[in-house]
């Protein structure tokens, strides 16, 4: 019996996460959680509402007028330093829980996730006691200076595609800057948020700094995008929703980051290195079940490579291993719901009605025993796209890469940016100026050259246009959760303008 089939035979209990304790939501309400290799039960879990939103973020606010605002920026970092600890000490078994819940291969919640999870943590810890104002040198004898403050309580909607490492992005930089936190994991993968709750109460953060409330979004994170309490929401997930969650904000003019999704450009020149574009695109579609905002689901291939290109990344496509995600050998795992499969294959249809070709997989899996039940898609490539078609106009959120040829590089870039999207993007070639030129032309707020989805916690991650607003991780994700205050100070004595004596 596998580790995933394991996972599933004792279905885990959690409870919500309020002021520092562990409590039942206040209707009683639970949901399951299901392993989506198997469809089996992983978890039951308290269902909160907007009753248990209501008490999370009094929690919050409670915390950050209270012992958090009180405790000095190195003790911040060194909570923070000293949670990325305990990470690290149990990153084998939250990784085997990140795959057991979404499904992921164990090698990618191992290898990439939790490293990633331990390095945001660490990387924010060394910024808690770096946030800082500065002077202005303002005309006459005024002393004028800023200072950089926290938000306030912070409302955060994290989705199910990275559960862990989305939660480390969103955490990390708002307790950094002296922030409190509500957050809303997704109701498909809530586990592993839920133990870095315990993991929290370890390190010895204060009762209500950070608040963990699992529940459905048109339930608890409409409420918690809504609440007049809430002085910062953010949110990642689809660029419908993230409409939603900025309309129900703008109410109480709260504060709003968004990272939404994507329709990335993945661009490969004639003179690219094609073995190295192959694995790039390979990586750029296929990685966590292609589910991923900012995917290179649009494939651009230079006609003169077309032929040769696609003759390799068939056969690769064709060679990926799908099955148990807890096999260190599966190169991909199950879809993370039935819903999202779903969607896969309507998406499938669409395009085969389009016109598109089947280049390989468009079809589930024949995988034995309990993984029958599994969400699965095999790795898809759809070739003779139009770039005007749904399937690479829409994102698909899945395992399907849309291949579009292109002759001439003016028209390729007017292409590549005709999307609503603006994520991220992929250029292979082996022309420097060719590469700055695009990576400068291309509107998106991540460009890759050579490479694709390399991302650090030092480095900016963000949208432009429906992408989304606002930037994760980097020094710049610290603008998301401090506002300015300038403070004059007279220096002179004198009165000052006509009504004086």
């Amino acid at each position: 019996m596998s580790t995933a089939q394991q996972a599933s035979d004792t279905p885990r209990k959690y409870q919500l996460f309020i002021d520092g304790q562990w409590v039942d939501a206040e209707s009683g309400k639970t949901f399951e959680t299901p392993n989506p290799a198997t469809g089996a039960t992983l978890a039951e879990v308290a269902e909160a509402d907007k009753a248990d939103v209501d008490k999370a973020v009094a929690a919050a606010r409670r915390a950050f007028e209270g012992k958090w605002s009180k405790m000095s920026a190195r003790e911040r970092g060194r909570l923070l330093y000293k949670l990325a600890q305990l990470i690290e000490t149990k990153s084998r078994e939250l990784a085997a829980l990140e795959t057991a819940d979404n499904g992921k291969p164990i090698k990618e919640s191992s290898y990439i996730d939790l490293p990633g999870v331990v390095e945001n943590f660490e990387y924010f810890a060394g910024w808690a006691t770096k946030i800082e104002g500065e002077t202005i040198p303002v005309p006459g004898q005024m002393f004028n200076y800023t200072l950089r403050e926290p938000v306030g309580v912070c409302g955060q909607i994290i989705p199910w595609n990275f559960p862990l490492l989305m939660a480390a992005w969103k955490l990390a930089p708002a307790l950094a800057a002296g922030n409190t936190v509500v957050l809303k994991p997704a109701e498909q993968t809530p586990v592993t948020a839920l133990e870095l709750g315990h993991l929290i109460q370890e390190a010895g953060f204060p009762e209500g700094v950070v608040n963990i409330v699992p529940g459905y979004g048109e339930t608890a994170g409409a409420s918690l995008a809504a609440h007049p309490g809430i002085d910062k929401i953010a949110f990642t997930g689809s660029t419908e929703v993230g409409k939603l969650i900025a309309r129900a904000a703008a109410e109480n003019l709260t504060k709003v980051s968004l990272e939404l999704g994507g329709k990335a450009p993945n661009i490969v020149f004639a003179d690219a290195d094609l073995d190295q574009a192959v694995n790039g695109a390979m990586m750029g579609i296929f990685f966590n079940q292609g589910q991923v905002c900012c995917a290179g689901s649009r494939l651009f291939l230079d006609e003169r490579v077309k032929d040769e290109f696609l003759g390799r990344f068939k056969e690769r496509a064709e060679r990926v291993k799908v099955g148990d995600p807890m096999d260190t050998q599966t190169q991909m795992g199950p879809q993370v719901s039935a819903e999202q499969l779903t969607r896969i294959k309507s998406y499938v249809d669409i395009a085969r009605s389009e016109g598109a070709t089947v280049l390989a997989g468009g079809s589930t899996p024949e995988l034995e025993g309990d993984f029958k039940k599994g969400f699965f898609f095999s790795p898809t490539i759809f070739s003779e796209v139009e770039n005007k078609m749904r399937v690479a106009q829409e994102e698909i959120f899945g395992p399907v890469a849309s291949v579009i040829t292109f002759k001439d590089e003016d028209d390729l870039l007017r292409q590549a940016n005709e999307t609503i999207y603006g994520l991220s993007a992929g250029i292979w070639t082996r022309d420097i100026t060719r590469a700055h030129r695009f990576a400068k032309g291309i509107k998106a707020g991540v460009v890759w050259i050579n490479t694709f989805n390399m991302m650090n916690a030092a480095s900016p991650f963000g949208g432009y246009k429906q992408s989304g607003y606002g930037r994760e991780m980097g020094k710049h994700a610290l603008e998301m959760y401090t506002q300015v205050k300038s403070v004059w100070v007279d220096l002179s004595g004198r009165p000052i303008g006509w009504f004086g004596k």
